[in-house]
C-alpha cells in the first residue's frame, strides 16, 4: 500500500502498538486498570463527569514525579534563599514551581498520547549519533542529582546518629535502597506510590514542625509571595531557585510513569480524561512540594537573614545552626531537620533509581531485568559518591564547592531534556490530536527559553570565576562552541515519525 500524504497519516494513537520485543516503561500485567476504561461508549464527544474514584486510582506519577522537587539539593537552595535573600525570592518559588508544572504536564502529555515515554521517543526520532549523544547527556544530569541526593542522605544519617557515622558510611547504607525499591515493586506499582507518599508526609511534617518551632513572621512571608522583588545582592539565589525546580531526569520520569495506567488511546475521550485526571493529581502534588520548599525557606529567613552566618550554611552545618538558635524542645530541632532530609535523600535517590531504568531502557533498548537494570543505575552514582564522601567528608568548604559544580552540571544538561519534550509534543505526526496549539506552544517555548537563559548565566558565572589559564580558556570556548551547535541542531532538526521498529531509518506509516 503506498505512503499516505504527510497530513493524511494515522497518529501513533490510533496506530500499531509497538513491538512487543520493543522496550517498554511497563508490561500490560503491570498497569494498573481505571473504572470504566473497559466500557462500551466511547466518550469521544463528551465529556464525561468527574469521579473521585478515578482521581484516586490516576493518584500516584504526579507525587512521584514531585519529589525532584524536594530533593536536598532543593532543600539546600531553599535554605540558602531565605538565609540570604529572606522572604523575598519567595514569589520567585511559586512561579518557578508554576513552571514546573508546565513542563512536567507537557511530559505527562507526551505519554499519554503516545504511549512511550521521552527516551523511546528520543532513540525512534534521532539519528544513532544525536541520541547516543542525549543518552550520555542524561546519564551524566543523573549521576549528578544522585550524588547530591545521596550526599544529602548521608548527611542526614550522620546527624541522626550524633555523628557516629561517617559520610561514607551512610552513603552505603543509602545505596541499600535499591533493594528497598526492587522489593517494593514487586509488590505493584500502588504499593511503590504509597511508599513516596508516606516519604512525602514525613517531609511536610518535619518541615512544618519546624516552621512552627520558630514562628515566621506570617505578613513578610505573604509579601514576599505576591510581591516580586530582585536585588544585585539575591541574584544568585534567583537563579538557584529557578536552577533547582527543572530537573532534566524528571523530564524523562514523567512521561513514563504515567503510562502505569492502562488507557485505550485509540479512543480520544480516554486520552482526554486521563490528561484531566493527570492534570489535576500534578497541581496537587506540586502545590504540597511548593507548601515544603516555602516552610523551608521561612524558617531559615526568619533564623538566619541578615545575620553574620548567613553566608556559610549549607546542608552540613545548617541542622546544627538551627539546634544552635533554637535548641531542644519536645524533639531538638536538629533531630526535626535530620529526619525531613533523610526523607528528601531516600525518595529523590529511589525514584532515580527508577528514572535511571528508563532512560537506560528507552535509549539503549535493553530488555534486561529490572533488578539487573537498577543495580547498574545505582552502581553509576554510589561508586562516585563513596569517593566523593571518602574525600570530602572532613571538609564542608569541599562539599558546598562540589555542590556547585554539580548544580553547573544540571544546568548543561537541561535543554537535552526541554527541547527534545518541545518539539516532539508539537508535532501531529507523533501527537496527533493531542499536539499542543500554537499558544500553548509560544507560552512553553519562551517559558523553556527563559529557564535555558537564566541556567546560562549561572553557568557564565560559574566559569567566570574558575576560569584560569590560557589553556582552560581555550577547553571552555571549544566545549561552548560544540555546546550551542548541537542545541541548535536539536532545534532546527525537522522530525520525521517513524513506527517503532529495531530498523533505526525512518519508514511512513501505511
Amino acid at each position: 500500500m503506498a505512503a499516505l500524504p504527510q497530513d493524511q497519516r494515522q497518529p501513533l494513537i490510533a496506530g500499531e502498538e509497538p513491538d512487543e520485543r520493543e522496550e517498554t516503561a511497563y508490561d500490560s500485567s503491570e498497569k494498573i486498570h481505571i473504572v470504566g476504561v473497559d466500557s462500551d461508549s466511547d466518550a469521544s464527544d463528551f465529556a464525561r463527569p468527574f469521579s473521585w474514584r478515578k482521581l484516586w486510582l490516576f493518584t500516584g506519577p504526579g507525587f512521584l514525579m514531585s519529589i525532584a522537587f524536594l530533593d536536598p539539593g532543593n532543600l539546600e537552595g531553599d535554605l540558602q534563599s531565605g538565609a540570604i535573600a529572606g522572604y523575598s525570592l519567595l514569589w520567585l518559588l511559586m512561579w518557578a514551581t508554576a513552571v514546573g508544572l508546565l513542563i512536567q504536564m507537557l511530559s505527562a502529555r507526551l505519554g499519554v498520547a503516545t504511549g512511550r515515554h521521552l527516551a523511546e521517543l528520543c532513540r525512534a526520532e534521532y539519528p544513532t549519533w544525536a541520541r547516543m549523544l542525549l543518552w550520555i547527556m542524561a546519564e551524566l544530569a543523573l549521576i549528578g542529582a544522585d550524588i547530591q541526593e545521596v550526599i544529602g542522605s548521608a548527611i542526614a544519617i550522620k546527624i541522626l546518629s550524633n555523628g557516629y557515622l561517617p559520610l561514607w558510611a551512610g552513603v552505603v547504607i543509602t545505596a541499600l535502597d535499591c533493594f528497598v525499591f526492587l522489593f517494593l515493586e514487586n509488590y505493584g506499582v500502588r504499593k511503590l506510590e504509597a511508599f513516596f507518599a508516606f516519604l512525602i508526609a514525613v517531609m511536610a511534617i518535619s518541615f512544618a514542625w519546624m516552621f512552627g518551632d520558630t514562628k515566621p513572621n506570617g505578613t513578610e512571608l505573604l509579601l514576599g509571595i505576591l510581591i516580586p522583588k530582585l536585588s544585585s545582592k539575591t541574584i544568585k539565589q534567583a537563579v538557584g531557585v529557578v536552577g533547582c525546580i527543572i530537573m532534566p531526569h524528571n523530564v524523562f520520569l514523567h512521561s513514563a510513569l504515567v503510562q502505569s495506567r492502562d488507557v485505550d488511546r485509540t479512543k480520544k475521550g480516554r486520552v482526554d480524561e486521563a490528561l484531566r485526571y493527570y492534570g489535576i493529581e500534578s497541581a496537587v502534588a506540586l502545590a504540597v512540594s511548593f507548601f515544603i520548599n516555602l516552610c523551608v525557606t521561612a524558617v531559615f529567613a526568619k533564623a538566619f537573614y541578615g545575620t553574620e552566618v548567613a553566608n556559610s550554611i549549607g546542608l552540613v552545618n545548617a541542622g546544627q545552626l538551627l539546634q544552635e538558635k533554637y535548641g531542644g524542645g519536645v524533639l531538638p530541632i536538629l533531630y526535626i531537620w535530620g529526619i525531613g532530609l533523610l526523607a528528601a535523600g531516600q525518595s529523590s535517590t529511589i525514584t532515580g533509581t527508577y528514572a535511571g531504568q528508563f532512560i537506560m531502557g528507552g535509549f539503549l533498548n535493553l530488555r534486561l531485568k529490572k533488578w539487573v537494570r537498577a543495580m547498574i543505575t545505582r552502581s553509576c552514582a554510589i561508586i562516585p559518591t563513596i569517593i566523593v564522601a571518602l574525600i570530602f567528608d572532613s571538609s564542608e568548604d569541599s562539599l558546598d564547592k562540589l555542590n556547585e559544580w554539580l548544580n553547573v552540571l544540571q544546568s548543561v544538561q537541561i535543554p537535552f531534556a526541554l527541547i527534545p519534550l518541545l518539539c516532539l509534543v508539537s508535532k501531529e505526526q507523533i501527537m496527533g490530536t493531542f499536539r499542543i496549539g500554537p499558544f500553548l506552544k509560544t507560552i512553553s517555548w519562551v517559558v523553556a527559553v527563559l529557564v535555558m537563559l537564566i541556567n546560562g548565566y549561572l553557568l557564565l558565572d560559574f566559569f567566570k570565576n574558575v576560569v584560569d589559564g590560557v589553556i582552560v580558556a581555550i577547553l571552555v570556548c571549544a566545549f561552548t562552541v560544540g555546546y550551542v551547535a548541537f542545541i541548535l541542531y536539536l532545534v532546527s532538526r525537522n522530525f520525521t515519525f517513524a513506527p517503532w521498529s529495531r530498523q533505526s531509518k525512518h519508514i511512513d506509516l501505511n
